[in-house]
């Protein structure tokens, strides 16, 4: 239900955003099901990521001025038309791109760039796994690293989603449904594994990740959707001389929040403004029907980004 609530009112370090879009996250999901609470001194709505006008500024802040058009990673508080965000986590609008659609960059492409490069470490000639290829996460993932060279693989449920992949320049199609993922990465791979894999699935995948890794293969888990307790086979991770990698945003010190939107401005926004990377939205609804994103995210046929357009 869409109600009113008091504004935000931005503290020392912090901008007043005037939101035009939020995006619809598996975090957001969890929350309302009361798995994911906000951290403390979170926004207790949903919303880990808008774009829109800055209203006002906080205390301290230098380099923002009100009008600006900015998109940024929250830790709630996008579905709402109006959010406090703290000054290193706005970015600007990338060059070329709408102001809504801008909506759908800061989550997805802060999960990437921490994760498959900042912590990974994904090289030019090394093979990137993507599981759930054709999600926000995944479609940003394919292009992020296609763009610095990597061979990509990914994970999808159905023939349209891969095709869409491949649209994007994936270069290995699994369909999980009916296919293995370790044999045809081993099978792609001519027996070496994948160097990097991005997992949303969590547990379920944990044994079979660890498998299809090449040699000094590195494992990032961003998500839990397969349960959170799985079995390890530590002898194989030893023999491969493998790492595993979990990771989060939300609740991250706002200092490692500031470091990575400042990696993505330098590393990821020119490649938005030279149109070599793009954001992919499959649907924009409007705010009040954020119940519906929700829906369609839980019934996974989409393919991309789930915008919520402010009133």
């Amino acid at each position: 239900m869409w109600s009113e609530v008091p504004d935000p009112v931005p503290g020392e370090g912090e901008v007043l955003v005037e939101v035009v879009a939020s995006a619809v996250n598996r975090a957001d999901v969890l929350q309302r099901q009361g798995f994911y609470n906000p951290p403390p001194g979170a926004s207790a709505y949903p919303g880990l990521e808008c774009s829109g006008r800055i209203a006002a500024l906080g205390p301290g802040v230098s380099g923002w001025a009100v009008g600006d058009e900015v998109c940024a990673l929250l830790a709630g508080g996008g579905y709402a038309e109006k959010v406090a965000v703290p000054a290193g986590q706005l970015l600007p609008v990338p060059e070329g791109i709408d102001l809504r659609r801008a909506a759908a960059l800061p989550e997805v492409v802060c999960t990437v760039w921490s994760n498959v490069f900042m912590v990974a470490h994904v090289r030019p000639g090394e093979t990137l796994l993507v599981h759930g290829g054709s999600s926000g996460i995944g479609t940003m993932a394919i292009q992020l690293a296609k763009a610095v060279g990597a061979r990509v693989a990914v994970t999808a449920g159905t023939k349209e989603k891969l095709d869409y992949c491949a649209e994007l320049g994936a270069d290995v199609l699994i369909n999980y449904r009916e296919q293995d993922f370790v044999t045809e990465i081993e099978q792609a791979t001519d027996g070496a594994g994948a160097d990097v894999i991005l997992d949303n699935m969590g547990a379920k995948y944990l044994d079979r990740n660890v498998q299809a890794l090449a040699v000094n293969g590195r494992l990032a888990i961003i998500g839990m959707q397969g349960g959170v307790k799985g079995e390890l086979n530590i002898g194989t991770l030893l023999g491969k001389r493998a790492a595993i990698s979990a990771t989060s945003l939300r609740a991250r010190p706002l200092e490692e929040k500031a470091a990575i939107v400042a990696a993505v401005r330098e590393h990821v926004w020119p490649l938005l403004a030279a149109g070599h990377v793009r954001a992919v939205v499959d649907r924009e609804l409007p705010m009040p029907d954020a119940a519906e994103g929700h829906r369609v995210l839980e019934a996974s046929g989409h393919i991309g980004k789930v915008l919520l357009v402010a009133p």
